[in-house]
């Protein structure tokens, strides 16, 4: 290598190595924002409600178990029949 192509490179880097001043910006100050729709609130609402709900109905329970008891329950295989193909029919759907 040549003292010239040395001189040459060590020109290039202490150009490049030059740092120039830069203004400091003014920070921008911003505040994130979240929006709720009208229909998220209301399906809110609604999924709260549904919490609240009992999942077992203590009264239709109890009327059963009195007449289990009692011996007065009698459902007929015909009534169980239609409901289970209900039941099934409606699966299929979903």
């Amino acid at each position: 290598m040549r003292i010239e192509d040395r001189i040459r490179i060590f020109q290039i880097y202490t150009q490049t190595a030059k740092v120039t001043r830069v203004e400091k910006k003014q920070e921008v100050t911003s505040t994130d924002k979240v929006e709720i729709s009208s229909e998220a609130r209301d399906f809110q609402a609604v999924l709260n409600a549904i919490k609240l709900t009992p999942d077992v109905r203590e009264e239709k329970v109890d009327e059963i178990k009195k007449k289990i008891d009692s011996g007065t329950y009698n459902v007929s295989g015909r009534d169980v029949v239609e409901k289970l193909i209900r039941e099934y029919k409606a699966s299929r759907k979903e």
